[in-house]
């Protein structure tokens, strides 16, 4: 399908299920979060829907709400980057495993490229003095994208996130939805302008282009990354929206592609 636009993108947010648990696992997220959801969760409909907009490379990911599920998962995604080309994969960790440090370096082996953690799904709190063996094992080695805001709690807010960033000054944090869907202005008080990566995901439909655009500028362009949030939003309606952003060229393309290539070493 031609694509008329002349950007290169990288989709830094994307979740994805093996086919045969893709159904209701997209379905569980959607009730979680009261939406309806708009793609399958599926590899193929990922890629039918990034090829829309032209996305060269997705990060993919899969959160674990079990300890049991931690290894599992991993070899999926594991699989699924060897498989596809422009598949980059996140794995994924949980507060209960008894050795992180392990896991962490068999993601290495595997080559994986960072770590995806969902506090609401997975049942804990950002600053968890229980996560901290997480974030030693990882600073310095694997970036981690964490989830960011909710309406439910405040597991991940962004005041917790400041809190390990200040006692983790190494590890590579990505907050996701501009640093806490539902908590924008949370966000802007505490992480606008800090040492960590934030990406656009689920959260253009919700702000203002000015704000948008605003929070962007504030906090640094060259730690903005676009993500789709699929299978929640369709590329292409997200592509839209950032568009609509009263951004230059050189800033576009920096956040639809290359601060990725340069935060995930894929020059």
């Amino acid at each position: 399908m031609s694509v008329l636009h002349k950007y290169e993108i990288i989709d830094i947010h994307a979740h994805i299920f093996p086919d045969k648990v893709a159904q209701k696992a997209v379905g569980s997220i959607g009730d979680f979060y009261g939406v309806s959801m708009k793609g399958k969760g599926t590899v193929g409909d990922l890629l039918e829907s990034g090829q829309k907009i032209g996305v060269s490379k997705y990060v993919v990911h899969s959160s674990a709400t079990t300890v049991e599920q931690v290894r599992s998962i991993n070899d999926y995604i594991f699989g699924v980057q060897s498989s596809c080309i422009n598949m980059i994969g996140f794995g994924t960790l949980h507060p209960g495993l008894d050795d992180a440090a392990l896991e962490v370096d068999r993601m290495l082996s595997l080559g994986l490229h960072g770590v995806k953690l969902h506090p609401d799904f997975q049942g804990f709190n950002i600053d968890d003095a229980s996560m901290f063996p997480i974030y030693e094992a990882l600073e310095g080695k694997l970036p981690v994208l964490f989830h960011m805001g909710d309406q439910h709690s405040t597991a991940s807010s962004p005041l917790r996130l400041v809190k390990i960033i200040d006692r983790f000054p190494g590890l590579v944090a990505i907050a996701a939805h501009f640093g806490g869907y539902s908590m924008w202005d949370e966000a802007a008080e505490y992480l606008i302008g800090r040492n960590v990566y934030m990406d656009t995901s689920s959260s253009l439909y919700y702000l203002t282009p000015e704000r948008a655009a605003d929070m962007i500028r504030k906090h640094g362009v060259q730690k903005m990354l676009f993500g789709s949030d699929y299978p929640m939003w369709e590329h292409e309606e997200e592509f839209k929206r950032f568009m609509r952003l009263d951004l230059g060229e050189e800033e576009r393309r920096a956040i639809l592609c290359t601060n990725a290539q340069k935060l995930l070493h894929i020059l």
